[in-house]
């Protein structure tokens, strides 16, 4: 598994680019974390300020620098917008192995965007980065999210009770895992559907 050139990653769908966050997308950043029905199953409460999404932003880029994410924008194409962002972290690079993370801005829920995006960035970590597993930390509340992931392939592994505390509120999380030969035989059968 190698994170070589993570800064050059950008992925492109159909209706979609995906690249490395930039400082213009900061407001797009602010307006998605700071709307409550977005960071409601967060692990964190909404952001009020301006200079959090210039943080994070930067902080995306250290890691990126530093090989142990990629995070990257949505962009819907024909727009320079940013509508979301899609992760792979906390890399296990002796087990080949990481997380995955996801947010939408709710005015774009609906339209199958995260979907479209968590396939090429499952694509893109189980090809080139060659990972052999990847985890999702859902909570259990979060229909929308849950079935994101299903129908992704995740495999539903077993429940963490009372994992998080945010804002005062104790929440579980719903523990996925999606392994490579899942994801290729997944993408076999796709391909014969077509």
């Amino acid at each position: 598994m190698t994170l070589s050139s993570p800064l050059d990653v950008v992925l492109a769908t159909p209706r979609l680019t995906m690249r490395p966050l930039i400082a213009a997308d900061a407001p797009a950043i602010l307006a998605m974390y700071g709307d409550p029905e977005v960071t409601r199953y967060w692990s964190s409460l909404p952001w009020t300020e301006l200079a959090r999404a210039h943080e994070y932003i930067e902080q995306a880029a250290r890691d990126v620098a530093a090989g142990t994410a990629v995070r990257l924008g949505i962009i819907v194409k024909g727009t320079d917008l940013c509508v979301g962002q899609a992760t792979l972290f906390h890399f296990d690079v002796a087990n080949r192995r990481c997380e995955i993370g996801y947010a939408l801005h709710r005015d774009h829920w609906g339209r199958g965007y995260i979907g479209e995006a968590l396939q090429a960035l499952l694509d893109f970590g189980f090809g080139p980065l060659g990972l052999h597993r990847v985890e999702a930390d859902v909570d259990p509340r979060n229909d929308a999210s849950l079935r994101t992931v299903e129908r992704l392939g995740f495999q539903r592994e077993g429940l963490l009770r009372e994992r998080w505390l945010v804002g005062g509120e104790v929440c579980d999380t719903a523990f996925y895992g999606l392994l490579r030969r899942d994801w290729e035989m997944r993408t076999v059968r796709n391909a014969g559907q077509a």
